[in-house]
């Protein structure tokens, strides 16, 4: 079975063709270094981390470029009038430093994020500010073109409607944008919709030379610069959050089609919004979480990693907290499992020969994933099996089979196998042994004995759940 996306552009399902056989070429927005990234930001990253997988776990090769924007991203930024403060030098004057230092250390705080996470690291993680001759390079190709124009003093603008496309993606065509505009004319601006290419503004701090005049460049022609460099010009994939879609991904199309770089991207595949408690994520309201503050109410990174994937990318998420303790035991059962598993396939007798069902489920496994990367439907598959195995555990070759089962899933999920560099995910020797002595037990139906040991392990912060797969334990959240 192909892998099948659901195509923002086309709004429908489509086999994944590579432009180049057996390659596949993929463009992930990143992260804007200017705070920890949120659970928001994840959910997108972790959309592309589970492409990659795929697409890799099908046999074709892969080149995966991510982007860093470490400069030109405004808290007020539509396609209109792209003004308003850039959200990394607010940071830098707060706290009274270069905005380069600061993107150095939110950079690294993302790529510290990402690997706790289990994200693949991609090939790519070209910055922003490493890549302003090929931003000045393709404005100039699009005034060429006359697609854009400069402004003395202000900068450079594109000329909407020079691209007959604009709204291709997002349906947010000039004829619809002109119908709902409330937006005030600049008379710098032929039309209200052109947006800038190249700005000057003696008051920002990251500057550069251009041909129009020291200044710096607009935050979409970042990244149609820096994946024409990376990818060349027509690619398979490019992914985001939606609110990429517009104004940034439509813009994306205006300058790389409008450069003429031809088709530019095949498939576009966007994450659905994150709420939190059913609501848009704010400080202001308590309920806005990064990765760090989850990591220091005791969630692994794994747990983490398996909440974020759990609900499909075009479905909106509810985050919850509750729900985030509910999916750390369900990662754990079959965590637990894979442990007994690799403890019952060294025993000798051969087993029973599960390989008829297990390559049933694989195969019902990876029809899920074909099919629009359906992880909930394929998480289903997995844990259904997974009760099966726990219910008469196999030992030897049949528990090696299982083992190899569950391998090929994590291949894709990385929940079960991968192990997390945090202290938190280790039991002491002693509460290992009390563990060992709590299953002895229960197999000897001394039902007292065991409760004593499971509020012994609970008074340590560690948390027992009994099911069919097996028993696993979770820290205290």
């Amino acid at each position: 079975m192909t892998l099948r996306l659901w195509n923002t552009l086309e709004n429908k399902l489509v086999d994944l063709e590579p432009v180049t056989p057996g390659e596949i070429r993929m463009y992930n927005c990143g992260p804007t270094v200017y705070s920890d990234p949120h659970i928001g930001n994840f959910r997108s990253f972790l959309l592309g981390d589970l492409l990659r997988r795929a697409i890799d776990q099908r046999g074709l090769k892969t080149t995966q470029v991510m982007n860093i924007t470490d400069v030109g991203h405004f808290t007020i930024d539509d396609v209109a009038d792209a003004s308003g403060e850039d959200k990394l030098e607010k940071k830098a004057k707060e706290e009274g430093i270069d905005p380069f230092e600061i993107a150095r250390r939110y950079e690294q705080i993302f790529h510290d994020n990402a690997a706790l996470l289990h994200l693949r690291e991609a090939h790519q993680y070209p910055r922003a500010t490493e890549h302003i001759p090929e931003m000045i390079q393709m404005i100039e190709d699009l005034i060429e073109r006359g697609h854009a124009y400069p402004v003395d003093g202000v900068g450079v603008y594109y000329r909407v409607h020079s691209f007959e496309q604009y709204g291709c993606l997002s349906g947010n065509t000039l004829e619809n944008l002109e119908s709902g505009s409330r937006i005030a004319v600049d008379e710098r601006k032929e039309s209200a919709h052109d947006f800038a290419l190249w700005k000057i503004d003696d008051k920002h701090l990251m500057q550069w030379d251009s041909p129009w005049g020291r200044g710096f460049p607009g935050w979409h022609i970042e990244c149609s610069a820096m994946s024409l460099k990376y990818l060349g010009g027509t690619f398979d994939i490019h992914t985001g959050g939606e609110d990429n879609i517009f104004p940034h991904h439509e813009c994306e199309i205006a300058q790389s089609v409008g450069a003429g770089v031809g088709e530019f991207v095949r498939t576009w595949v966007h994450a659905r919004h994150l709420l939190v408690d059913g609501q848009k994520m704010s400080k202001s309201k308590g309920n806005f979480y990064t990765i760090n503050d989850l990591i220091e109410r005791g969630f692994s990174g794994h747990e983490i990693r398996y909440s974020l994937i759990s609900n499909h990318y075009r479905q909106p998420m509810n985050f919850t907290i509750e729900g985030m303790q509910g999916d750390a035991k369900a990662v754990g059962r079959l965590r637990a499992l894979r442990q007994r598993l690799e403890e019952a396939m060294n025993q000798d007798d051969e087993g029973t020969d599960l390989s008829e069902g297990l390559e049933a489920s694989r195969v019902q496994f990876d029809a899920c994933i074909d099919d629009d990367l359906n992880i909930s439907g394929a998480l289903g598959v997995v844990h259904d099996c997974a009760r099966a195995i726990g219910r008469d555990l196999p030992t030897g070759a049949a528990a090696r089979q299982s083992i190899d089962f569950l391998r090929h899933c994590d291949e894709i999920l990385a929940v079960i196998f991968v192990e997390d560099s945090a202290p938190d995910d280790v039991l002491t020797s002693e509460q290992q042994q009390w563990m060992q002595q709590r299953e002895a037990a229960r197999a000897a139906r001394d039902w007292a004995l065991a409760d004593q040991l499971r509020d012994r392990l609970l008074e340590q912060g560690i948390v027992i759940e009994d099911a069919e797969a097996g028993t696993s334990w979770s820290r205290q959240r």
